[in-house]
This record gives structure tokens, sequence and C-alpha cells, in this order.
């Protein structure tokens, strides 16, 4: 019995690390191509913003309708539904681009965020409660790894296929096929799942989750700290681009080097599933010891691929490697002085991302960019860290509800830019990074203090 319940966690586990690399990918892709737009439709930083306003707009408006219906349904049907409608907006781009009307492209936007929407109010419940409490956090951090990775290659591959010159001279046309690809893969995985059998988790009264929800102030706040974290990370994203750019860096060139800053994401996350998890210290240090020297490929790999133009000196020697394995290294110091606490962690790592990103406002382009890139690292356990820890002690039946409501704050991936991208355009991105500063001192906050149960 408890070999076929261990192996109906583990086809959980698998069946999620594909939805986080999924959504993932289509999150960052969207993200990445704020600056085709931009330069297609020739729009201010704030308008161009609008392609990440609309995504996370689409949690604001159906997070807490997708929690309802997934309680009803069932997680299985909720990823089923997101995966369609994720197909759905992709189709939608090719007559969007068609057209082309950048109003009709945003409508796509919107009908693939919503897809999105339902996988993210479903996926992170799920993997929180397949297993144990105490190692929810790790759980949460491998996936959250996995939508790393993804979010790490998706710039990468808007940069090679969609904002080279000559992309950018066919406009939006660049992005119909890689939407007609994305739109046809999710949707055979939606037929797929629908055939499976998964584990199911749901359990506890439906009154006690009614009643209760709202009273949880931990959840609450948490879905607050999430509004800033996804801000943050989302602006921070955008505003990478256009800090290279004052130094004469080319777009497509820039959008390739942001492709470190998720990189450090995906190398922080993996260190987060470690050292949090209930394992052993030789193996953390062990397997810790394999990712830091991911991050030396990761770092090394990304930037020799990049154009050396600026005053930057990117290029294939293994000096961005070392520096990218030194940040590695302080990333897992700081983790292991949390004693595999995940609101410690937190707070340490909100701390030093908001000294980060008031140093680029400060430092010259040549190093401020580094301090930027390596925000990544420190962004890594920030999402899953706050989910776990806005879910504590919450009945199973509650976990729907309160995913719906922290998921709707994700909304500040949509508002925390828009405001950046103003400041951007009024007075300058250095001042637009002031931002993400405020935001990552509220996670500070969360993390000692507004996470303990009450």
């Amino acid at each position: 019995m408890k070999q076929q319940t261990d192996s109906n966690l583990r086809l959980g586990m698998t069946l999620m690390a594909m939805i986080f690399f999924i959504f993932g990918f289509i999150t960052n892709f969207n993200i990445a191509l704020k600056d085709q737009v931009q330069a297609t439709f020739q729009l201010s930083n704030f308008m161009a913003n609008l392609v990440n306003g609309v995504f996370f707009f689409a949690y604001f408006v159906f997070s807490f309708a997708c929690g309802k219906i997934i309680k009803k349904t069932g997680y299985k049907m909720g990823v089923i539904i997101g995966l369609l409608l994720i197909g759905l907006g992709s189709f939608l781009f090719y007559p969007a681009v068609a057209v082309p009307s950048y109003t009709l492209f945003l409508g796509a936007v919107f009908v693939m965020a919503t897809g999105v929407v339902f996988l993210q109010t479903a996926a992170n419940p799920y993997v929180a409660a397949l297993g144990s409490q105490e190692t929810a956090s790790s759980r949460l951090n491998l996936t959250q790894a996995l939508n790393s990775f993804a979010t790490t290659i998706a710039p990468f591959i808007v940069g090679v296929l969609v904002l080279t010159p000559a992309a950018i001279a066919m406009g939006p046309k660049a992005v119909q096929v890689p939407f007609l690809i994305i739109g046809s893969i999710v949707i055979l995985i939606a037929v797929v799942i629908f055939f499976m059998k998964l584990p199911e988790i749901m359990g506890g009264a439906e009154e006690v989750g009614k009643k209760s929800i709202w009273k949880r102030t931990h959840v609450l706040l948490g879905a607050l700290a999430i509004f800033f974290y996804v801000g943050a990370e989302v602006g921070i994203s955008t505003a990478i681009v256009p800090y290279l750019k004052q130094s004469g860096m080319m777009i497509g060139e820039a959008a390739k080097l942001a492709a470190m800053y998720w990189g450090g994401a995906m190398v922080g996350r993996f260190l987060g599933s470690i050292n949090l998890s209930a394992m052993e210290n030789k193996k953390k240090f062990m397997y810790s010891g394999f990712v830091i020297i991911l991050a030396f490929f990761v770092g090394w790999l990304v930037t020799s691929s990049q154009i050396k133009d600026g005053v930057f000196v990117f290029n294939s020697t293994p000096i961005n490697g070392l520096i990218f394995l030194g940040i590695a290294v302080v990333n897992f110091i700081a983790m292991y002085l949390s004693k595999g606490k995940a609101n410690i962690a937190l707070g340490v790592f909100g701390f030093i991302a908001a000294a980060l990103v008031f140093s680029s406002t400060i430092l010259g382009a040549n190093v401020g960019i580094w301090a930027l890139l390596s925000i990544g690292f420190f962004n890594s356990i920030m999402f899953p860290n706050i989910f776990a820890l806005g879910v504590k002690d919450l009945d199973k039946f509650e976990m729907p509800m309160a995913s719906g409501i922290i998921n709707t704050m994700i909304v500040g991936g949509s508002v925390i830019p828009l405001l950046m991208g103003w400041f951007t355009d009024s007075i300058s991105v250095r001042a637009a990074l002031i931002v993400p500063v405020v935001c990552y001192l509220y996670i500070v906050f969360f993390a000692l203090k507004g996470s303990k149960v009450k």
C-alpha cells in the first residue's frame, strides 16, 4: 500500500514538474516579447509593458474564480482547462498578428494568461500537499527550479529567434510560428493528462474552509508579499534591457544577457530545494556543490554568445562563469546560515535583494548590471517560500481557496512593471529601480513578522 502511495506521489510530482516548466516558459516568453512589441508598434516603455500588464492582470481577474472551480472539479481538471486555454491563446496570436492589431495581440496574451492562472492555482497547492508540511518549501523550490530553467531559456530563444535584426524587420510575424508550436504541444499534453490517473489530495470539510480562510492573516499578508515579489521580479527583468541599452548594447544581445537573471533564479531554487529539505547535511553539501558548478556554466555559456558592445566586456572567457559561481557560493552560505527555516531564508534573501537593487542605481553600468543580474539568485526561493508560509497549517480543503487568493495578487506583475515603465519614461531606468527596493523590504517584514500563524 505504501509503495503504491509513493508511486502515486512520484507520478504527481513528475506531472507538476512538467506543468511548472510549461507555464514558466510561456510566462517569460511573453515578458521577453515586450521589446519586440515595442519595436514593432513603436510604443513607449509604459505602453510596451502592457504586454506584461495584460498577462498578469489575468491573475487578478481569474485566480479567485479558478480556486473555486478547482475546489469543485479537482486539480486534474484545473490543469486540463489551463492547458486548453493556453493552446487557444497561442493559436489566437496567428490572426492577431496577421491583421496586425496590438489590441488583438493583447487579447491573445490575456487568453493565454488565463490558462496559466489555472495551472498556477492548481499546481502550487498540489505540490505543497504531496507530502509533509515540513518539506513543502523544498518541493516547491524544486518545481520552481524547473520553472526557472524554462524562464532561463525563454528570453534566450526570444533573443535568437525573435529579436534579431531580421526578425525585428519582419514585425509581429516573427512570433507566429513559435506560438503555433506552443499551442500544439500544450493541447497534446492536455489530452494525455485526461487519460492519466493522478493521486487525489483533497480532504477535510468544506464548511471549515468557508468559515476560516478569510480570517487567516498570514494568508492575506502572504498574498500581499506575492504582489510585491512578482512585481519586483518582473519589473527588474523588464528594466535589464533599457539598463543595457543606455550603454549602447544591441537589443537582441541585451535580451539574451537577461537570461542570466533567470538562470540565477534557477540555480538558487535548486539550492533552495536541497537546503530546505530534510536530507542529511553531508548530502546537502554534495548536491549543493554540483549546483554551484552548474552556476559556473550558466554564467559562462550564456554570455559566450553575446556580441561585445558598449562598455561591457561580455565575451567567451570563463570570467563571467567565475563571477556567477561566486554569487552562487554567497547564495549557498546565506541559505545554510538560515538552518533550513523558510522564513529566515526569505528574510535574508529579501534584504540582500533590496541591497543589490539599490546598488545598481548608484554604481556604474558595467558593475551595476552584475548587481541586477545577481538578484535572480536571491529571488529564487521567494515565491515558493512565500507560498509555503502563506498556506501553512491550512486544511487541505482550504488550499484551493488560499491559492486563489494568493495567486490573485500575482497581478503585481502587471502593476509594478507599469509603474516602473512610467518612472523610466519620466525620469530614468535607475529611478524606476527604487520601486523594487520597497517591494523587497515588505517581503522582509512578511518573512520575519507577517508569516507567523495566529
